[in-house]
C-alpha cells in the first residue's frame, strides 16, 4: 500500500505530464497543417481536408480506444497514456518525409486525373495522419481510466490538456520555430513525447486505488448496461451541437480577426490560444459547476446569448486594434488580451458541457463516443462555416444564426427557468447584435478607416479570405484581402506594370507567361501587352479573380482569348504544371503573411526554375519598404542561389525592388542587352530610363547578399521571424520609409562600376 505521499506525487507527475502532452499535441497539429500547405498547396480546401484528416483520426482512435479500455481495463492506464505518447512522437516524425512522398504521387496523379487530385489531397494526408492522430484520439478515454484510478477528474485533465495546447501553439510559434526550423521543432516534439512517456513510466509507480465495476473498468468483461434517457437525449445532443458551434465560431470569428491584426503566423498562434484558453478553463470548471448542480441546459443558454452580445464587438476588432499602442511584443499581448476578452465567455460557456458530460458518463465507451462524436461535429462545423455559412450569409449572420440555434437547443433541453431566460434573454440578445451590426461589406469594411473611403464597390466572404474593393477619397480603387491593402490602382502601385513588362523585355520573342498572384491584374496585362500570346494566371483566391472587372487597369485581360486563370496556389500549379514559360512573375502578399514564406524561399524557386523555358526569365518583388535590410539581402541570397544569372532593377517612381533572374548563364549577362525595347510599345519610362533602373548586375548582386542565411521552407525566416522587425508600433509609416531608405542606401553601395 503506497502513502498519501507517494499517490499525491503520482497526481501531480500525471497532471505535469497530461499538460505537457497537450503542448506538443497541438504543436504537431500546427506543423502538419504547414507541412501539408507546403506539399499540396495552401488553400481553403486543403486545410480543411487537412482538418477533416486530423479529426476523423481523433474520433477512430478515440472509437478504438473506449470499448478496449471497457473490456480489458488495464491495470496501469497510466502506461497505456505513456504507450499512446510516445506512439504519437515517433509517428509525428514520420509524417515529415511522408508528405514529401506525398507530394510526388499528387503531381504524377494531377498530371492523369486533375480532378482525383483532392481526393488524393484527402485520402493521402488521413493516410499519413492517421497514427498519431488515432493515438492522441484514444487519450481522452485513457484519461478516464486514469482518473478513475488516481482520484481525479477526467473533466480537469481534459481541461490540462487543452490549456497545455494553449502554451504548446504559442512557444511553437515564438520560439521553436523562429529558433530551430521546421525539421528540429519537429525533433524537439518527438523527444518531449518521449520524456512524457517515460516521466509517466518511472515516477507513476502506483496503479492507485482497486478497479470499481461500477465505474464500467472491472478486469474482465463488462456487461451491457442500457443507455440512459439523459444520455441518448442530452449528452449526445450537447456534444454534438458544442462541438460543431465551436469550429464553426472559431472559423468565422478567425476571418473578421485576422482581418483586424493582420493575417500573419504570429496572429493565427495568438487566436488559436485566445480559443483553447477559454476551453481549458471550462473543463477544469466544471466539477465546481456540478456541485452547485448547474445543468448543460443553462450552459448552452448562457452560451447562446454570449455569442450573440459578442458578434457585433467582433465585427468591430479593427476599430480596438487600431487603438492599441505600444511596440511589437506589447501589441501582441494587447491582441492576446482583446480576442480573449470578447470570444471567451462564449468559447467557454460552449467549452462546458463535453467535459461535464465526460464526468456524468465516466465508462470508457460512453468516453470514447462522446468525445469522438464531438470530434466528428467539429469538422462539420469547421467545414460548414468556411463552405456555406460565410460565402452565404457573411461573418455576422452566421453568428446570429449559431447563436441562435444554440438557444432554440437549449429551450428544447430544459425546464423551468432555464426555458424561461431562453425565451426572454435570446430575442433580447439577437436584438441587440442586429441594431449593434456595423454592416460589414455594405457601409464598412475593416481596416479601411486606413483610408478616405469613397465608396464599397465589392465584397466577398469566400472559404480562402474576405475580399473588398473600395474606392478611396482619391478615387483610387483598392484591392483588400482581409482588410488589408494588396494592391490598388494608386500612383504607388505603378512598380506592378514593370513586373510584367521587365520579363518580357529581356526575353527576345516572349510566348508563354505565368503571373502567380493576380491583384488588380496590371501585371498581367502588362505581360500580355508586351506580346505574350499564352498566359496562365495562378491565383489561390477565386474572390481576387472574381472583382478583376471592377479594375479598369487590367483591360479585361482575364478575358482576353489565350489567358487561363487557375484558382490555385502557384507552387501547387508549378508542381504539377508540365508548361514552359518564357516569363514568370511572382508577387505574392507582403512577405510576414502567413503562407507567403512558401512563395520566397530556395524551393519555392527551384520550382520555377524547372518551369522555364530556355532563356525564359522570372521577375520577383522585392518590397524595399516592408522588410530592413538582412531580409532584403536574405531574400536575394535566396534568389540568386537558384539564378545566378541575376540581376535588380528599381521602379523609378515607386523606389520597389524587382529581382529578375534566368535559370542558365547566357553569353551577356542580364541586363546587358533589352530584346524587347524594339518592340514599340507604350510605356511609362524612354527605354534609356529602363536600361538606367537596372541597380545592380549579378557579381554585384552577389556581394549586395553576401553573408545573408537564405530563406527555406525548414527554416521559415519570413514566417517567423521577420514580424517582430517591421510591425507593431505607432509609427508604422515611418519605419517604411526607413526602411525604403535603408535598403537603397545598402543598394547604391554596390552601384559603383556596376553597368
Amino acid at each position: 500500500m503506497r502513502s498519501t505521499g507517494d499517490q499525491r506525487a503520482d497526481r501531480w507527475t500525471i497532471q505535469g505530464a497530461v499538460l505537457l502532452g497537450g503542448a506538443v499535441a497541438v504543436s504537431w497539429e500546427v506543423i502538419w497543417q504547414l507541412l501539408a500547405s507546403l506539399a499540396l498547396g495552401a488553400s481553403a480546401l486543403g486545410t480543411s481536408l487537412t482538418l477533416a484528416a486530423m479529426m476523423s483520426g481523433f474520433a477512430l482512435g478515440s472509437l478504438l480506444a473506449g470499448p478496449l479500455l471497457a473490456r480489458w481495463a488495464p491495470r496501469r492506464p497510466v502506461r497505456l497514456y505513456a504507450a499512446l505518447e510516445a506512439t504519437v512522437g515517433v509517428a509525428g516524425l514520420l509524417v515529415l518525409p511522408g508528405f514529401h512522398l506525398l507530394e510526388r504521387l499528387d503531381r504524377h496523379v494531377y498530371e492523369v486525373a486533375p480532378g482525383v487530385a483532392p481526393v488524393l489531397h484527402g485520402v493521402g494526408v488521413f493516410a499519413l495522419l492517421l497514427p498519431a492522430t488515432c493515438a492522441m484520439g484514444a487519450t481522452v478515454p485513457a484519461f478516464q481510466g486514469i482518473a478513475q484510478r488516481h482520484d481525479l477528474f477526467i473533466a480537469r485533465l481534459y481541461g490540462l490538456n487543452i490549456l497545455g495546447g494553449a502554451v504548446g501553439v504559442l512557444g511553437l510559434s515564438f520560439a521553436l520555430l523562429p529558433a530551430l526550423g521546421v525539421w528540429r521543432a519537429a525533433a524537439w516534439l518527438a523527444a518531449l513525447d518521449a520524456a512524457v512517456a517515460v516521466s509517466l513510466l518511472v515516477l507513476v509507480r502506483g496503479g492507485g486505488r482497486q478497479p470499481d465495476a461500477a465505474l464500467g473498468v472491472a478486469a474482465g468483461p463488462t456487461p451491457v448496461v442500457p443507455e440512459s434517457t439523459s444520455y441518448r437525449n442530452v449528452a449526445l445532443p450537447l456534444v454534438f451541437a458544442t462541438g460543431f458551434a465551436v469550429f464553426a465560431l472559431e472559423v468565422a470569428w478567425f476571418r473578421s480577426l485576422t482581418a483586424a491584426f493582420r493575417s500573419t503566423t504570429h496572429t493565427f498562434a495568438i487566436l488559436l490560444a485566445a480559443v483553447l484558453l477559454p476551453l481549458g478553463v471550462a473543463a477544469r470548471l466544471v466539477p465546481r459547476l456540478r456541485r452547485r448542480d448547474v445543468t448543460p441546459a443553462a450552459m448552452l443558454c448562457a452560451a447562446g446569448v454570449a455569442v450573440l452580445l459578442a458578434t457585433p464587438l467582433v465585427e468591430r476588432m479593427d476599430l480596438f486594434a487600431l487603438a492599441a499602442p505600444g511596440g511589437y511584443a506589447l501589441r501582441l499581448i494587447q491582441y492576446l488580451l482583446l480576442s480573449v476578452g470578447v470570444v471567451s465567455p462564449a468559447v467557454l460557456l460552449l467549452g462546458l458541457p463535453l467535459p461535464w458530460c465526460l464526468e456524468e458518463f465516466p465508462d470508457p465507451s460512453r468516453t470514447s463516443r462522446l468525445y469522438a462524436l464531438n470530434t466528428v461535429a467539429s469538422v462539420a462545423g469547421s467545414l460548414a462555416a468556411a463552405w456555406l455559412l460565410l460565402p452565404t450569409l457573411g461573418f455576422a449572420r452566421t453568428s446570429w444564426l449559431l447563436g441562435g440555434a444554440l438557444l432554440l437547443l437549449a429551450f428544447g433541453l430544459s425546464r423551468g427557468r432555464v426555458r424561461w431566460l431562453a425565451v426572454v434573454a435570446g430575442p433580447a440578445a439577437l436584438a441587440v447584435a442586429v441594431q449593434s451590426t456595423s454592416s460589414l461589406g455594405r457601409e464598412r469594411v475593416q481596416q479601411a478607416s486606413a483610408f478616405s473611403v469613397g465608396a464599397i464597390l465589392g465584397y466577398q466572404e469566400g472559404a480562402d479570405t474576405t475580399v473588398s474593393v473600395i474606392e478611396d477619397g482619391r478615387g483610387h480603387r483598392r484591392l483588400l484581402i482581409d482588410g488589408f491593402s494588396a494592391s490598388s490602382e494608386s500612383p504607388g502601385t505603378a512598380y506592378m506594370e514593370w513586373m510584367g513588362r521587365l520579363p518580357a523585355l529581356l526575353h527576345p520573342d516572349p510566348h508563354d507567361g505565368l503571373v502567380i498572384g493576380f491583384g488588380t491584374g496590371q501585371t498581367a496585362h502588362a505581360l500580355r501587352d508586351e506580346g505574350v500570346t499564352r498566359l496562365d494566371v495562378a491565383e489561390l483566391d477565386g474572390a481576387v479573380l472574381a472583382m478583376a472587372p471592377l479594375f479598369p487597369s487590367n483591360f479585361g485581360v482575364l478575358d482576353q482569348p489565350g489567358v487561363t486563370a487557375h484558382e490555385m496556389d502557384g507552387r501547387a500549379w508549378l508542381r504539377r504544371s508540365t508548361r514552359r514559360y518564357d516569363a514568370v512573375t511572382v508577387e505574392p502578399m507582403p512577405p510576414y503573411f502567413a503562407g507567403v514564406n512558401a512563395l520566397y524561399s530556395r524551393e519555392f524557386y527551384q520550382l520555377v526554375r524547372a518551369r522555364l523555358a530556355p532563356g525564359g526569365v522570372v521577375a520577383q518583388w522585392l518590397p524595399f519598404h516592408l522588410v530592413p535590410p538582412e531580409f532584403a539581402a536574405a531574400m536575394t541570397a535566396t534568389f540568386i542561389a537558384v539564378f545566378p544569372d541575376s540581376a535588380l532593377w528599381i521602379d523609378p517612381e515607386t523606389s520597389t525592388g524587382i529581382l529578375l533572374g534566368r535559370a542558365e548563364a547566357d553569353a551577356d549577362e542580364l541586363g546587358s542587352r533589352w530584346p524587347g525595347l524594339a518592340r514599340e510599345r507604350p510605356r511609362g519610362l524612354p527605354p534609356d530610363r529602363i536600361r538606367e533602373a537596372l541597380a545592380l548586375r549579378a557579381e554585384a548582386l552577389e556581394r549586395y547578399a553576401r553573408g545573408a542565411e537564405p530563406i527555406s521552407d525548414d527554416n521559415q525566416r519570413l514566417a517567423y521571424g521577420l514580424l517582430r522587425q517591421v510591425a507593431g508600433d505607432d509609427r508604422w509609416h515611418d519605419r517604411r520609409r526607413a526602411m525604403q531608405q535603408a535598403n537603397l542606401y545598402r543598394v547604391r553601395h554596390f552601384e559603383p562600376g556596376v553597368r
